[in-house]
């Protein structure tokens, strides 16, 4: 089991917080490998930096349950030894983190200005309309979460639709529907890692 994260995310633009602060009666815990993964990167801080480590323990927490829960952040609080609200303000800004749970498949598609002159918002029209959801939602399977993200950092291979941790490049509107057929066939497992597909117009 690895447990280096993929952090090539851009920060997202400020979103309105929601608040965990109150305990909902809901509990999480790390699984034993996970602890120990955290247990041993939080030494590398000296005692007064500890909040430095919320990244790498709120990665932790995405991999285990797929999403980041009120209960995972206030377990990620006591852990480190801060606020539920300093991990809240982390886990809400960074749009690598989901607040609630996403489909099998997150399809975060760039819309920032590259991306943007290239079609990116026509992408998105057709992921919808095969879909039936819009950015934010997913769809009734289960499968496919539509988010709207900004840069991805490639810029020069717009437009960048980020598929878990896989890049797809140059997507062309038209694309879509073999695309999105071709996710359908693939298992889970052939999406981890980080590898970039070109498509050369």
């Amino acid at each position: 089991m690895s447990f280096h994260p993929h952090m090539e995310y851009a920060p997202a633009r400020f979103h309105k917080s929601e608040r965990v602060l109150a305990d909902d009666g809901e509990t999480f815990a790390y699984t034993p490998e996970r602890q120990q993964a955290f247990d041993e990167v939080v030494t590398r801080y000296p005692a007064d930096r500890r909040k430095s480590a919320v990244l790498f323990a709120l990665y932790l927490v995405q991999q285990q349950q797929g999403y980041v829960s009120g209960a995972s952040m206030r377990f990620v609080a006591s852990q480190i030894g801060c606020s539920t609200a300093d991990v809240e303000d982390v886990a809400t800004y960074y749009t690598m983190f989901y607040r609630h749970p996403v489909g099998t498949y997150v399809l975060n598609v760039c819309r920032t200005l590259s991306c943007a002159l290239l079609g990116a918002e026509r992408v998105v029209e057709q992921i919808s309309a095969a879909l039936g959801i819009k950015p934010g939602e997913t769809d009734p399977s289960g499968m496919f979460t539509l988010i709207e993200v900004e840069c991805l950092g490639a810029c020069d291979r717009a437009p960048v639709v980020m598929v878990n941790d896989d890049w797809h490049e140059r997507l062309a509107p038209e694309q879509v529907p073999a695309f999105l057929d071709g996710l359908r066939t693939r298992g889970a497992a052939a999406l981890t890692g980080c590898h970039l597909h070109v498509e050369e117009k």
